[in-house]
């Protein structure tokens, strides 16, 4: 078995082609940040996005950061927190959030870790060689109050993420744990959920007095 050197740090190289799974315990870290050292264990009983950037003093990353810190009080009312990452000296961010705060009239109250060594990008799997050698993509992994990895998603270089969409997923995810339910294509906070579709017959005839409303016996929408 091959075994690479990362920062101080040996680890095996099939270990470092597997990419984190849904429902599984996120992969652990401690990371410097602008608001000073940040683990994961730190975030236990919040949700959190943690996103990767490629680069600072960018001009998606900047319109990502600025998006981000705009939206962060209804992440908060979520009970989410934010963590961005990227290759980035600690001292490059410090720099990138005084050029936003100037330019842009934003301030960042959230912070952004410093992954020089590249330890937190390779066990999340933010280094694609088919998209960059020297930088992370950007990725998006949303962590339970409990450590379980959610939702991931990937984001070419070039196209900018929606926080819009990952503050409805993080919402979509709550109700689903609340009340056991599933969201259909599109929802957003207060429409009607769906039902899961019943596993048996016996499941599937007791769905009629469910208080739901029976489009087909595999289809049954309620509103909460």
């Amino acid at each position: 078995m091959k075994s690479v050197q990362i920062g101080d740090r040996v680890i095996d190289q099939d270990s470092l082609r597997l990419t984190p799974r849904l429902c599984e315990p996120a992969p652990d870290f401690e990371v410097q940040t602008t608001l000073g050292p940040r683990k994961l264990s730190d975030y236990r009983g919040k949700w959190l996005v943690l996103f990767s950037h490629p680069a600072d003093f960018t001009p998606i990353c900047t319109s990502e950061i600025v998006a981000f810190a705009k939206a962060y009080e209804k992440f908060k009312a979520l009970n989410c927190e934010l963590l961005a990452l990227s290759l980035d000296s600690l001292y490059s961010h410090l720099a990138w959030i005084k050029n936003i705060r100037e330019k842009f009239g934003v301030e960042v109250p959230f912070p952004i870790a410093s992954d020089v060594s590249m330890w937190v990008a390779c066990v999340y799997g933010m280094m694609q060689p088919g998209a960059s050698a020297d930088c992370t993509v950007r990725a998006c992994f949303l962590i339970d109050p409990e450590g379980r990895l959610r939702s991931m998603l990937y984001y070419p270089i070039g196209v900018g993420r929606s926080v819009a969409e990952l503050l409805r997923i993080v919402a979509a995810l709550q109700v689903v744990d609340r009340h056991e339910v599933c969201t259909p294509e599109g929802w957003q906070p207060g429409d009607p959920v769906v039902l899961a579709a019943p596993r048996t017959a016996e499941e599937a005839a007791q769905r009629e007095h469910e208080g739901a409303e029976l489009v087909d016996w595999y289809y049954c929408r309620k509103t909460l």
